[in-house]
């Protein structure tokens, strides 16, 4: 066996990121039409339509997702249900590599995208 193998060469070695939790949501937001941003000492809460979508608290944030997407999001590291009510998923990454950036980012805009048809229809 080689050296690499004996080391774990299959494990996951993603980069960590250099950015917080909440660097990486306010750029998600960044790039988003009317959102509402209610940052106080408690968290901060992002909205569309005056229907909170995201939180943030600490390093511990929370998306008001699709049920599909609720139900794959909870399967991945770092996901647990949301003390919120059905529909909300939180996410306290131990680690804020690549892969945990991008869940982030995505379940961020998935939850914009639900609150925006929400609000239309």
């Amino acid at each position: 066996m080689t050296d690499e193998f004996l080391r774990g060469a299959w494990a996951d070695d993603e980069p960590v990121s250099d950015l917080t939790l909440a660097d990486v949501l306010a750029a998600a937001a960044d790039d988003l039409a009317a959102i509402t941003v209610d940052a106080g000492d408690a968290g901060t809460t992002w909205s569309a339509g005056g229907r909170p979508f995201a939180t943030l608290t600490g390093e511990w944030a929370e998306f008001q997702l699709d049920p599909a997407v609720a139900r794959a999001a909870l399967r991945t590291p770092d996901a647990a249900t949301s003390p919120r009510g059905p529909g909300w998923v939180a996410f306290a990454p131990t680690v804020l590599d690549d892969p945990a950036v991008d869940r982030a980012e995505a379940w961020f805009q998935s939850a914009y995208r639900r609150a925006t048809v929400a609000r239309e229809s």
